[in-house]
């Protein structure tokens, strides 16, 4: 049975992209700064706990799926933008784009009882028309529990990643993506791979947080999950990861919905985060949400 590589937590950004391009995934041991997990659960686990089961086979009839992490969790957003993987995604994905993205924040809970996941791969969220040649995502699932064989820890096809599309693989070719709590498995979108079958009397569970090419759409709508009244208050970084910048020279401006004369015409997203944007914003807010409720947009 194959096997994943697994690093130590002062594992270099170049050693990570070098295992993705071999393998397709690696694992990081031990990866949280002490004290992150709990804070991470305390925040989350309300809205965990109120999220109703998948409605399909591939989601998970056994499975919850919970989003919008970014604004509902201050650990999250640590995590978001650890040093290791966006040192990572510089190298990984920035030889297909200018900047790229926050894709996906979800905490996937898999309950006793729960099958194997049809194995895939996540780049086919844009369909099968992007060349195979072009890498669209790093991502990341980090242990929010010990990930075991017999609770269903994530299954992984170490070097599908440069597999022909067609080619299916072997129950041989499947490796375990096992590793203790605060752990971070690290993988490409082009490997194939899947939830594992929950054999245990426990749950399971993992924190998937994944990044894409700035120029392909989110498949978390992030504008929406982590809408600007929220997102004023972050460091620009992390804003601009959200998507509240531009993704290349004429990708994502926009034009304030206001009265003729009251904005500029052309503006790029940061300009609402600006230094002496902050009232603008909440003007902008108040305004457009007024108008929304008399009708008139």
């Amino acid at each position: 049975m194959p096997e994943l590589k697994h690093f130590t937590t002062d594992v270099a950004p170049d050693m990570i992209v070098q295992a993705l391009r071999e393998d397709g995934a690696c694992i990081i041991d031990d990866a949280m700064a002490p004290g992150q997990l709990d804070r991470l659960m305390a925040e989350i686990m309300p809205y965990v706990e109120a999220t109703d089961m998948g409605r399909d086979d591939f989601t998970g009839r056994q499975t919850t799926r919970t989003g919008a992490l970014v604004a509902r969790s201050e650990a999250c957003r640590e995590l978001v933008m650890d040093e290791r993987l966006i040192g990572a995604c510089d190298s990984f994905l920035k030889d297909f784009c200018d900047t790229y993205q926050l894709h996906l924040t979800q905490l996937i809970r898999i309950f006793p009882g729960q099958g194997e996941q049809p194995l895939h791969r996540d780049r086919l969220a844009w369909g099968g028309y992007l060349p195979a040649s072009l890498e669209p995502q790093l991502n990341t699932i980090w242990a929010v529990t010990d990930f075991t064989r017999e609770n269903g820890a994530t299954r992984v096809v170490p070097g599908s990643n440069r597999w022909d599309p067609e080619r299916r693989a072997e129950e041989d070719e499947i490796a375990f993506a096992e590793m203790t709590t605060g752990s971070v498995l690290v993988y490409s979108g082009s490997v194939i791979h899947s939830g594992g079958r929950n054999q245990s009397d426990s749950d399971r569970m993992g924190l998937n947080i994944t990044y894409c090419l700035g120029w392909l759409r989110q498949e978390e709508n992030q504008y929406l999950s982590c809408p600007p009244e929220i997102a004023k208050d972050f460091a620009p970084e992390l804003q601009a990861l959200l998507g509240y910048a531009m993704g290349s020279y004429a990708l994502g401006y926009f034009t304030p919905p206001l009265p003729p004369g009251e904005g500029p015409e052309v503006t790029p997203p940061d300009w609402l985060f600006g230094s002496n944007a902050k009232a603008w914003g909440d003007s902008l807010f108040d305004s457009v949400n007024e108008r929304a409720k008399k009708g008139a947009m």
